[in-house]
């Protein structure tokens, strides 16, 4: 369900990825409903806020981080599926049908900038950039897999920011995760 509000002139839509009282896991999100649901309605930008675990040691509990960059190497959704608007067969000419190309960061900078002048204006200032690794739940990872996430430069990882990040790619739907 998704709700709205008005902050001053900008109208707000807001989804909780996980429903009321936190009653879905990360592995019974229908992230291609949910970036639909927002893009249908209107949204010209969408935030992912996620709540992370600390990766990189220097990354102090309770810190904001303003992501850069995506570690979603399998690139599939909780139901196994591949991850994107485009799984079945079309015309090659339909322009959604393209490959997303990742030069730079898959996070919108305009964005990204704002989340980081706001923390800043806030008093909470944040880290800017950094890998954000999406794993699979709903377990927590192990120790190896941890170092493994690590090794690739991944700073703070979580459930459910990799399939947004991509789905808002494919409709270009500026996106940040923070």
């Amino acid at each position: 369900e998704v709700s709205r509000a008005h902050l001053g002139a900008v109208e707000i839509l807001h989804l909780s990825r996980h429903g009321a009282g936190h009653v879905r896991l990360s592995n019974h999100i229908n992230h291609q409903a949910n970036i639909w649901a927002l893009h249908s309605l209107g949204a010209d930008a969408v935030i992912g806020c996620t709540a992370c675990g600390a990766v990189d040691p220097r990354l102090a509990l309770g810190s904001l981080v303003v992501f850069g960059d995506l570690h979603f190497p399998v690139n599939r959704l909780p139901d196994g599926s591949l991850c994107t608007f485009c799984g079945d067969p079309g015309d090659p000419g339909d322009p959604r049908r393209g490959h997303w190309i990742l030069h730079g960061s898959p996070f919108s900078a305009g964005v990204r900038a704002a989340l980081l002048e706001a923390a800043d204006e806030a008093g909470h200032g944040a880290r800017d950039g950094g890998a954000y690794g999406h794993v699979d739940g709903p377990r927590f990872n192990t120790p190896t897999e941890i170092a493994q996430l690590a090794a690739c430069g991944v700073v703070a990882v979580s459930q459910t920011g990799g399939p947004e990040t991509v789905l808002c790619g494919e409709l270009e739907l500026p996106f940040a995760l923070i």
